[in-house]
């Protein structure tokens, strides 16, 4: 169904550009979509809105439609096409007949200018003659016709070289996400009376949020969910906000970006997953975002801000900050990230803080590593978070390391990078996994007791500390020496500079090894040369530093109050686990290699990662020298044997 519908592109071409397709196609399969939703009632809708005489007719012509939507035109997609000379009149008829809340999703396709353009290039009739001869768009399922959406809007994506991430996710990726997410409540959501709202800040069409109400509802028809999301995207919005009339669903979509304009500022929910794009940057909300995180903890974004190229963790705090409160029923949450928000930052960085904060409050509960090329627009390994503000008591401060890669079976035809799924057999053994990860992690006779660890918050944390070593300087003219004089901006302010060199310039080639000798015979050597001393602190102290040079049998260096001054050059850094004594680790692991080394403990910050390859890195022992040489020697005599063919 969706190649037949993309082959409308070929009436569009040249009169549209590959990446405006979409504004075409797109509006007219959902027109299409619910003139086939709507036609086994379609008789009954318009003979009741014949016989009503009041204003308020919505739900009545509702229930007549047994749709949450109606339209009561006498065109459909028949008649518009029958009638060549007034296919435009008779669409627009058509769109106007729709209830509002029809015309308002349609509205956001601008849909009325193209067909003014369709018209102009006088396609208007091809093309709507091409949807009226789809006679299957009846016949496919909610949940097969949102595939048909996320085909067409990929494949518009990536005409238009839109960026990895924004768009939507692969179904058995949702299927997993919302495994791992609600398999643990499988024993609560099944109970009596349960209420349930969900939250996606970047649904795109919907997908998410149809897979977890349908997910919920198999463990408990008689739950209430309620779905809500908010979209950025004119088009996916328009389409998950259709995808929701369809299925009758409760909640609501709202438009707009959740940085600058939060479309649930009061409301919590009880679960929230999403598929924030990879990278991209929200330079465009900057000021929204940054003058919320000077309201602190009273705001979204408390807990810091990311580099402005990603914008990922902002998400993040985003679906924390609409937990449901733990003195209610509490909230959990799963988040898709690439490799990025795991160790991005150095410490106390925005990443940094914002990764503190969370393990702080212990509400990461597990990540889990998925494999490569699982997306349509981007190869890139990715991760799920899952989140908690209400962990079981055993997880209370411990997080779960669930490593996944390993779980992909290679698709028959690749679909952009897609080229790995995940199968249903392997879904549920990721998900088994996940649930009984404490007793995995435990036994090590267990067959997947490598792919599973657990940690404690505060392993992710570590002290960063400064390391100074003593500086001891050689001083000595050389060319180097007298270059850098030459090219100093505060010599060349002092206005003497000239002067200086020459008068240095017999000196070349000569070294001393203490500071007050060079002095002495530096000065002496300006003063007979007609130069002038540098008196001031900044020329000074650009002289000093051009005729210095760090050498470890050099003279050491002390500031006016004796104490050693550090070398610059030989600073160095080091991260002590958090749980680790840091003076400890400094005489163990420091020292022993540089006993004149110290700690500027003023220097100290603290900083949290999460290396996630690093705990699973397994090493892999390099082949036996002999084995290698007699690899080499076989193809060498493989080689001679080719050439000898060759020569003969």
């Amino acid at each position: 169904m969706a190649s037949d519908i993309w082959s409308v592109a070929d009436l569009l071409r040249g009169d549209y550009k590959r990446h405006e397709y979409g504004q075409v196609i797109l509006p007219l399969t959902l027109l299409r979509r619910l003139d086939a939703v709507m036609a086994p009632t379609r008789a009954t809708v318009r003979d009741r809105n014949a016989s009503l005489d009041i204003q308020n007719k919505d739900r009545l012509l509702e229930i007549a439609a047994k749709l949450p939507f109606y339209n009561v035109s006498e065109q459909d997609f028949t008649t518009i096409a029958g009638d060549a000379p007034n296919v435009a009149k008779n669409l627009r008829d058509y769109i106007n007949g729709f209830s509002p809340n029809v015309r308002q999703i349609l509205a956001r396709f601008d849909l009325d200018n193209q067909i003014t353009r369709l018209a102009g290039a006088k396609i208007l009739y091809q093309v709507v003659g091409r949807f009226a001869a789809m006679r299957d768009l009846d016949k496919l399922t909610n949940h097969d016709m949102g595939y048909v959406f996320e085909h067409l809007i990929r494949k518009f994506a990536e005409d238009s070289n839109e960026t990895a991430g924004e768009h939507f996710t692969p179904r058995e990726v949702i299927k997993l996400m919302v495994n791992l997410l609600i398999a643990p409540d499988a024993d609560t959501v099944a109970g009596e009376g349960q209420v349930i709202n969900i939250l996606d800040p970047a649904c795109g069409t919907g997908g998410m949020l149809t897979a977890a109400e349908d997910h919920i509802k198999s463990i408990n028809p008689k739950a209430e969910v309620y779905v809500f999301g908010q979209e950025i995207n004119a088009e996916s919005w328009a389409i998950c906000q259709s995808d929701m009339l369809m299925r009758n669903q409760r909640g609501h979509i709202y438009f707009g970006n959740c940085f600058s304009d939060d479309g649930y500022p009061d409301k919590t929910f009880d679960y929230m997953l999403v598929n924030p794009p990879f990278g991209v940057e929200w330079k465009k909300v900057r000021d929204a975002v940054e003058g919320e995180a000077e309201l602190g903890h009273a705001g979204r974004f408390g807990a810091g801000t990311p580099r402005i190229n990603d914008g990922s963790l902002l998400f993040l705090q985003h679906i924390l900050d609409k937990m449901e409160s733990v003195e209610g029923k509490g909230a959990r949450l799963a988040i898709v990230f690439n490799g990025s928000p795991l160790f991005t930052g150095a410490a106390e960085s925005g990443e940094s803080k914002i990764r503190h904060w969370i393990l702080e409050n212990d509400w990461l509960e597990g990540i889990v590593a998925l494999p490569d090329q699982l997306f349509y627009n981007t190869g890139i390994s990715t991760y799920f978070w899952i989140l908690s503000n209400r962990k079981a008591a055993e997880l209370r401060q411990k997080v779960i390391l669930l490593d996944a890669r390993d779980q992909w079976e290679k698709m028959r035809k690749s679909l952009g990078d897609k080229r790995k799924q995940i199968s249903s057999d392997q879904i549920e053994h990721i998900t088994k996994l996940y649930v009984d990860a404490l007793k995995i992690a435990a036994d090590p006779g267990r067959p997947d007791h490598s792919k599973v660890k657990i940690f404690g918050t505060r392993d992710f944390g570590y002290h960063r500390i400064t390391v100074e070593r003593p500086l001891k300087l050689r001083f000595e003219i050389t060319e180097d020496a007298l270059a850098a004089l030459e090219n100093s901006k505060a010599l060349a302010k002092w206005g003497e500079q000239e002067a200086l060199i020459t008068a240095l310039r017999p000196l070349l080639g000569s070294v001393w090894w203490t500071k007050k000798e060079a002095a002495d015979a530096l000065h002496a050597a300006v003063v007979a040369g007609g130069g002038l001393w540098p008196g001031t602190a900044a020329p000074l102290k650009a002289f000093w530093n051009a005729v210095s040079v760090s050498d470890a049998q050099g003279e050491l260096q002390k500031a006016k109050d004796g104490t050693v001054l550090p070398d610059p050059g030989l600073r160095d850094f080091e991260n002590v686990p958090l749980v680790e004594d840091i003076d400890a680790y400094f005489a163990r692991e420091v020292t022993p290699h540089f006993p004149d080394a110290w700690i500027d403990y003023d220097k100290t910050k603290v900083g949290y990662e999460i290396p996630f390859t690093r705990h699973f890195y397994a090493y892999t022992p390099p082949r036996p020298l002999a084995e290698i040489d007699a690899e080499l020697r076989d193809l060498e005599t493989q080689i001679r044997k080719l050439l000898g063919e060759v020569t003969t």
